[in-house]
């Protein structure tokens, strides 16, 4: 499941406010990943990936 960011990071000027944004992600997802997009040296998307497990007998 792709879910990007719902922020305009080209607004966020402020390093330690993105880094919150990544830590929130990386506290509550639980399988999958996090991708970050870089365009000239600046951060302007951030996409969690989320995997979810079906156990099936």
């Amino acid at each position: 499941m792709n879910k990007p960011l719902d922020l305009d990071l080209l607004k966020l000027d402020n390093h330690q406010e993105i880094a919150a944004h990544i830590i929130s992600i990386l506290q509550t997802i639980r399988f999958g990943s996090i991708e970050i997009v870089v365009h000239d040296g600046r951060i302007v998307q951030i996409d969690r990936h989320e995997k979810f497990r079906i156990k099936t007998r």
